[in-house]
Formats: C-alpha cells, structure tokens, sequence
C-alpha cells in the first residue's frame, strides 16, 4: 500500500520518464517500460481521478484510472490463485467495452497471452481459434456465447462472464445451455480479490516483461487465410507510445468515442493504448454504428478523436455530402473552378464537424484504401483526418498522417525508427514491395514455421505483401497488393485498386471490384439502386434493368481514363453487398473467375 501512495505522489510524468536511460536506442514518452503492466501504472500515476473508459449512456460503467489499476491487480492475482502460469492463453470473445479491455490488461500484466477474437467470427471459427491456440480459458459476453459452448463443455471452469468479470465455476459453467442462462448465473468477481502485501509480492514476481508475449491475434484477410499473428508487449506499448505525441498532441480529459472492435489492432493500438496514455477518456458506443446510434452518441460525447475505417466516411459524403452539391445547380456549376471547389468544400466541412460533435481534432482513417474523390473532399473542406498505414502484424502503425497537413494520394512519413525500404522497386514508377523491420514488428505467426519463412527476408524484414511508393522527403504512399496485382497481358503490373478508384467516382457507384477473367478484366459494380430509381422517376424494378445497362456506361467512360491495358472488358451488376473482413476490406478471394470463366461463388 505505501509503495502505492509513493507513486501517487510522484507520478510519472514525461519530464520523469525521460531520465530513465535504456540500451537499445529508444526514448520511452509515457511508459516506464513497453509493458501493459506500465501502461496502466504510469497513466494511474498521472491521473488516478480521471475517467478512463466508459460505455456511452452508461453512467455505472465508469472506471477510472485508478479503478482500472486496481482491477488489473485484482484479475492478475486470481489468475495466479487458480493455477494460470505465464504464457498461458486466455481469449476475449465480445464486443468492445470497458471490461473487456480490463480483462485484457488484467491478464497481460502477469504474463499471460490474451487471445482477441473478433465477435464477427463465426461459431466454428471461434471454436478453431480457442482449439489452435490453446486457450486454456475464456472470457465472453452473453451476445457470443453459444459460439463457445463447445469449448466450454470440455474446458468447464474456465469460463468468464464479460459483463461483470465474474467467473462462472464448474459445475454450473457445464450445465449452461443459453445466453439467458450465463447472465443469471452465479460466480465471483475476479476484480474484487483483495491485494495485501503478500499478495502483491506475489503479483510483483509474476510481472511481464516486454519481449512476453501479450496477445495472438487470429486476422480475417482479404485472400481467405486467417493467420495467428504473435505482438509482444514491446510490439504494442512502443508503437502506441512512440506516436503519442507525433500526429496530434492530446490533452488528459480529451474524449475518445470507439466505435470499432478492440480486438482488431489498429483500433487496439492507435484507438485506445494511445489514448489511454495520453489521459484521454474513452467511450464505447457499445453497438453497431447505424447513424440511428452513432449520430446522437456524436452530439452528447462531442469526441474529440474518432478512429474509423474509410466505409464510414465514403457513406457520409456520398449519402450526404454529394447529393447536397449536386442539388443546388449554381454550386455544382463552380465544382469545376479550384478555389470556389475549396470555398465550398469548406463551408460544407464546417457543417460535417458539427455532424460529428464540433469538438473533433483527429479523425483517423485506416483498415482499407480511402477513396480519392472522398480524401479531396476532405482536404478542401480541411476537416481533421489522417489516414494511418500499417498490418496486425506490425502492430499496427507503419506510416500516417497530420489532420493539418495533407498531401492526397499518399499516406505520410514512417514512424520513427522503424526501417522501411522498397524492395524491387519498378524503374519508371518506383513501386515494390514494402518491407519493414523494427520495435513493433510481429515476432511471427503461431504455430506456423513455413509462413514465418515467406513472411521475411533473410535479413529480417517483414513482407507487407503491399505495393508502395517511398518519395526523397520520406512520404510512403500505397499502390495496391502484391497478391491482386495482376499480370497484363503484355507484362504490364495492373493495380486493380486503381481501376476502382476511378469506377467508385462515377455516378450511383457506391463500390467495386476489379478481377482478372480469361482475355481480360472484369468489373464487378455496385449501384446506389434507390437514388438511380429516383432520379431516372422508375421502380426498383425498373431500375435495376436499366442499372445493368448503365453499369457499361461505366465501363465505356472508365476506359477513357485507363492506359489500354488497363481497360475493362466486362462490366456487371453486383446486386448483392461484398463480402468483407472486419476492417471493411472487400474479400477479394470469394471473386475469383474459375476457369471456365464462371463466378465464385
């Protein structure tokens, strides 16, 4: 206790921090070490009073930074007292909220491995992920818990209830059939362990360290293969750490409104670590972010930071923001001339920061490629995003940008001390391969020796497996994927993100896909169908019929723009919504042409 009320008189500040010397050249900011044990201890120190994370509308859900310090301990010392030793695996199965990311730190401080699985994951791929990585216990919410029945059957005292943090023991976890019946079923809560002196010295010799392993994340990719990708508390901690002050300079008590799963780690990272550090306050929207939810959660919190994927924005404008433009004829008239485009842009970004509270200084976008047409949009109306670069497995942030300076097209500089060079890269362009080497690189995939050989050079880069652009000044600016890549006919590299940067900026067109099909290239186009019906006065119906001849409109203007071996040859309707991964992404592999140039699926 007296150890405790020692570091609550001094706290860490970065004043501190920086007298604390290391020997392998990196500057700590707002940790006393790249623990998740010292993120939590040196933002305590700083701000025991404030509040950390809080579900929105949800007064009782509040925690503060002193709160969450003391829960870590608590859910440390309980692992320990029932027989969880380091390196032991533990999942987190549940949409994002406060006590999700409690449990989190709780069992990384005392070096166990937390295993986050995305809620969108099916029953059966959640019951492979908990029987490859071999968790040997499972914290839930009730939404997802019959997905993990199967495990819980054969694995029956290690189930806890993520609502609460109570743990549901055997034989009642066994009996258990419901999502009802988990909510009502009796346990103890493993935030309320007491911690006296014994037990903290107990808790003390079981700490992490930074080369531990703190989470093995199972990623979603656009090529189908899910990958068990192994951070280190090093990997996290330092990346959050390192950009804590590089992008935006955050102030103790800023509002932070999370809207997308912690168990993906852009959001994990960049969304809460950051921020936590910084003294930031975080409210989970705790739902789907339908605009019935979002907008009024944007008006109470008025967030001044919001981490988002590009899906989200690319619908505000194109929903919102171009029908407003192309309604009012004189306005639309001066779209062509650059300075009164700007004037314009800006009046309607004034409007848009009102949208999202009035409060906003940092609107990160990452996960996927930001349509062009938007990101101008964005950068004339000066609205405060950045776009972020990075993968799961460097944990996640390889480059990003400042809400104040933008450069459209590109995503910014390499973050610090991170080695970033471009392998191959074409003699006219300069595009190749993006490989990286540094603190927050993955120590490799689970349990999967083959994929860490491909997935690094023989001097220790990492493949990105993206194709990229490094200009003098340091700028990295994404071209597209080495595995959708395709090979022209001639020997032409064809970037087919490129091609869909152009269609997605035609009329109607809310999204697309280029693949390759036998003799050349297809594109499949997806048509606001509702706005065309309105505007051409037909039924759906009707329109749909007349959406499938204007989709080769589309290919016919598109193909003026496009070299001639990047031309479309067919263009089709896709009436259905692609299938995605959970950062948005379109999952490429489900569109493959056959052989027989039929579609899959």
């Amino acid at each position: 206790m007296g150890k405790r009320r020692k570091n609550a008189t001094k706290p860490w500040t970065r004043r501190r921090i920086r007298t604390l010397k290391r020997t392998d050249g990196l500057s700590m900011k707002l940790v006393t070490s790249y623990t998740m044990e010292s993120v939590v201890e040196s933002v305590a120190s700083r701000h025991p009073k404030r509040v950390a994370l809080r579900l929105f509308r949800d007064d009782q859900s509040a925690i503060t930074f002193w709160e969450l310090k003391q829960a870590k301990d608590s859910i440390g010392l309980f692992l320990i007292d029932h027989g969880f030793e380091k390196g032991d695996r533990i999942a987190l199965v549940g949409e994002s909220c406060p006590t999700w990311l409690v449990a989190y730190f709780g069992i990384t401080a005392v070096g166990c491995v937390a295993v986050p699985i995305l809620p969108d994951f099916s029953a059966k791929e959640v019951d492979q992920i908990l029987t490859h990585s071999g968790a040997k216990a499972v914290v839930v919410n009730a939404k997802n818990f019959e997905k993990v029945l199967p495990y819980v059957k054969t694995h029956p005292d290690g189930l806890i209830r993520m609502e609460d943090l109570f743990h549901i023991p055997h034989p009642i976890s066994a009996e258990l059939e419901s999502k009802e019946q988990l909510l009502w079923a009796p346990g103890r809560d493993i935030r309320r362990r007491k911690v006296d002196e014994k037990a903290a010295q107990i808790r003390e010799e079981r700490l992490c360290s930074e080369d531990d392993l703190a989470s093995i994340i199972y990623t979603s990719g656009t090529t189908g293969s899910s990958k068990a990708v192994m951070l280190t508390h090093k990997n996290l901690v330092w990346n959050a750490d390192i950009s804590s002050d590089v992008y935006i300079k955050l102030k103790a008590g800023n509002r932070v409104l999370s809207i997308l799963p912690i168990s993906h780690v852009y959001e994990f990272t960049v969304g809460q670590i950051l921020e936590l550090l910084c003294g930031c306050e975080i409210v989970y929207l705790g739902k789907a972010p339908a605009p019935s939810i979002l907008l009024p959660a944007l008006k109470e919190v008025r967030p001044h930071v919001l981490m988002t994927v590009p899906l989200l924005i690319e619908k505000v404008y194109r929903s919102s923001v171009l029908p407003a433009l192309k309604a009012n004829a004189k306005l639309a008239k001066w779209q062509s001339f650059a300075p009164a485009r700007r004037l314009i842009a800006r009046v309607a970004g004034r409007k848009l920061k009102v949208t999202f509270g009035g409060k906003l200084r940092f609107f990160g976008i990452g996960g996927a490629p930001l349509d062009r047409e938007v990101e101008s949009f964005l950068a004339d109306a000066a609205f405060p995003y950045a776009i972020g670069y990075g993968l799961t497995e460097t944990s996640p942030l390889i480059a990003g940008g400042k809400p104040t300076k933008h450069r459209v097209g590109t995503i910014g500089k390499v973050v610090e001390h991170l080695d970033v060079k471009i392998e191959d890269p074409d003699p006219k362009s300069g595009v190749g391969e993006i490989l990286v080497k540094g603190p927050s690189v993955m120590v490799g995939y689970y349990k999967n020796e083959q994929l860490n050989a491909e997935a690094f050079t023989t001097d220790g880069y990492f493949r990105t497996g993206d194709l990229g652009h490094l200009d003098r000044r340091g700028i990295l600016s994404i071209k597209g994927r080495t595995k959708t890549m395709i090979l022209g006919s001639g020997g032409e590299n064809i970037y087919p993100e490129l091609i869909e940067a152009v269609i997605n900026n035609q009329e109607y067109v809310t999204e697309s896909l280029v693949i390759p099909e036998q003799g050349g290239l297809a594109a499949l186009i997806k048509i606001d169908i509702d706005s065309f019906a309105q505007n051409m006065a037909l039924n759906v119906n009707d329109a749909k019929a007349e959406a499938m001849k204007y989709v080769n409109k589309i290919r016919d203007d598109v193909n003026k723009e496009l070299a001639v071996f990047s031309r479309i040859r067919t263009a089709e309707l896709q009436e259905e919504p692609f299938d995605r991964t959970p950062t948005q992404k379109i999952k490429r592999f489900l569109y493959s042409r056959l052989k027989d140039g039929s579609d899959h699926p």
